[in-house]
C-alpha cells in the first residue's frame, strides 16, 4: 500500500513538471535622448623651456572656449574643466631638448541634447581662432531607462505568453499562470539596429534610440 502511494505521488509529480512550457519573449521601446555629454579638448606643443608659455596659452584657449560657449546658451554650471595633463613627446635625439604636449578637457553636459549636437559641429570657429581644438567624445543618454525597462519586461512577458499560447493550441491545452521569469541584457541600440550583445549593449553615439529587453518566462498549461 505504501509502495502504491509513493508511485502514485511520483507519476503526479512528474506529470505536474511536464505541464510547464518555457518560451522567450522580448519588448521594443523608441526613445529620445534626453542627456548630451560632449567632452572636446584643447592642445598645445610646447619645448621644455617654453613650459610657462605653453601653460599660459592653454589658459587663454580655455577663455576663448568658455566665451564661445557661453555665447551660444551653456550654462557655467554645465561646463566642468579637467586639469591640464602633460605629455613627453618621444624624441630618438637625446641630446634635442625636451618638447611635450600640453592639453586640456572641457566637459559640456545639457539636457538640450540638439543643442549639444549643434555646437560640435561649430568648432570650426574656434580653430579659426588659432585654438588646437577637437572633440574627445560625443554622447547621447536616456535618463529614464530605468523606468522603461520595467514597462518592456511587462510586455515581454506578455510576449512570451502569446507565443506559448500559440503551442498549447496545438496540443489541445490553455496557458496558465506565470510560474518562472528571468530577465535578459538591456540592449539600448540606435534605432533599426540588430547589433546585440551577450552582455546588453548601450549605444551613445545617436540621440533616436530603441530600447530592448528580453524575458525568458514559464507558464503552466492546463
Amino acid at each position: 500500500l505504501v509502495a502504491s502511494l509513493v508511485g502514485a505521488f511520483t507519476v503526479f509529480r512528474l506529470r505536474s513538471l511536464n505541464d510547464v512550457v518555457s518560451f522567450t519573449g522580448s519588448a521594443k521601446m523608441e526613445v529620445t535622448a534626453d542627456q548630451g555629454k560632449w567632452v572636446s579638448q584643447i592642445s598645445r606643443s610646447v619645448r621644455q623651456s617654453g613650459l610657462k608659455g605653453g601653460y599660459d596659452q592653454i589658459a587663454k584657449d580655455l577663455s576663448v572656449v568658455k566665451d564661445f560657449l557661453k555665447q551660444n546658451g551653456v550654462e557655467e554650471s554645465g561646463i566642468s574643466v579637467a586639469p591640464v595633463f602633460m605629455m613627453e613627446v618621444y624624441n630618438q635625439n637625446v641630446e634635442a631638448e625636451k618638447q611635450y604636449i600640453l592639453s586640456q578637457s572641457i566637459e559640456v553636459q545639457s539636457s538640450d541634447v540638439l543643442k549639444i549636437q549643434g555646437l560640435s559641429q561649430k568648432t570650426g570657429e574656434l580653430i579659426a581662432k588659432g585654438l588646437i581644438y577637437s572633440t574627445s567624445s560625443l554622447e547621447f543618454y536616456y535618463s529614464k531607462l530605468p523606468e522603461a525597462r520595467v514597462t518592456l519586461l511587462s510586455d515581454a512577458i506578455n510576449d512570451a505568453k502569446a507565443r506559448a499560447g500559440e503551442l498549447a493550441k496545438n496540443s489541445g491545452k490553455k496557458v496558465g499562470s506565470l510560474k518562472s521569469a528571468t530577465s535578459g541584457v538591456v540592449q539600448v541600440q540606435s534605432r533599426n539596429s540588430t547589433d546585440v550583445s551577450d552582455y546588453g549593449s548601450y549605444d551613445t553615439s545617436k540621440i533616436e534610440k530603441q530600447i530592448m529587453v528580453t524575458v525568458k518566462a514559464s507558464f503552466t498549461l492546463k
